[in-house]
């Protein structure tokens, strides 16, 4: 089985650009793939037992695979056990240790997110809506190519969108303005009211940002903290770290 056994190739391209967070989207979205294609299966039925038991070694694979690519620890370390000695104590085992590791990125996200966000309260949204509106005017009335329009109109939905949540991600504001300022200007019916509009966005979101921060102070950003294990590994006991097997004692004649 392959990976498109658990994700398309559009829910791919989606993958955030930050290699733990398009891990553990990916690690979700495959996680409720085997679950719905599991739970179908009689385990009763030796041949959809066996068709359970390839799609969870299948699962591991994948996602081991993804860890590999993207580099996250210890999942990066680990090997695909050989198919004939996967066992379901090692599916239980890794299915733990997975939600254990998914658990510390997803409260890893919440806290970048909300560092990287701000809350938009009723009147600034109203204020953002209304230098909505006169893009979209700017827009309509633009002398460019009708597909050109339709895209820049796509663009400016997605970006009122966002005005529905009770954050506003900061890099969405700059990815939408940086796109709107790298339209040359005589496309535009004015550049002048389009880039003013454009500006009063970045401003209104900008000092929204900065009361929030006065208010809540922020710690410093710093890079993620390594994930870490879900139990400490046991230490060897003294016989094996010599070298000596456990029961060598029974071999001593005295």
């Amino acid at each position: 089985m392959s990976i498109f056994e658990f994700v398309n190739q559009g829910e791919l391209d989606d993958l955030d650009e930050d290699h733990r967070v398009a891990f553990m989207q990916l690690v979700n979205i495959a996680q409720r793939r085997l679950s719905t294609k599991t739970s179908t299966l009689d385990p009763n039925n030796s041949y959809e037992w066996q068709k359970a038991e390839d799609l969870r070694y299948s699962f591991m694979n994948v996602v081991l695979a993804a860890a590999k690519r993207f580099e996250i620890e210890p999942f990066n370390s680990m090997e695909v056990p050989h198919y004939q000695n996967f066992r379901d104590s090692d599916n239980r085992q890794f299915k733990s240790d997975l939600d254990h590791y998914i658990t510390q990125l997803v409260l890893d996200n919440s806290l970048r997110a909300r560092r990287d966000s701000v809350a938009v309260l009723p009147r600034t949204k109203d204020k953002l809506r209304t230098y909505i509106s006169g893009l979209r005017q700017c827009i309509e009335q633009g002398n460019m190519s009708a597909a050109k329009r339709e895209a820049l109109l796509k663009k400016l939905d997605e970006f009122e969108s966002e005005l529905i949540k009770q954050r506003l991600n900061m890099l969405i504001v700059a990815r939408f303005t940086y796109l709107i300022f790298s339209i040359p200007g005589t496309l535009w019916a004015s550049a002048d009211i389009t880039h003013k509009l454009t500006t009063n966005i970045m401003q209104t979101v900008a000092e929204a940002k900065a009361t929030e921060d006065e208010t809540r102070r922020l710690p410093i950003a710093a890079q993620p903290k390594a994930l870490s294990a879900p139990r400490k590994e046991a230490s060897p006991s003294p016989s094996r770290e010599m070298g000596f097997a456990d029961d060598m004692d029974n071999d001593v004649p005295f």
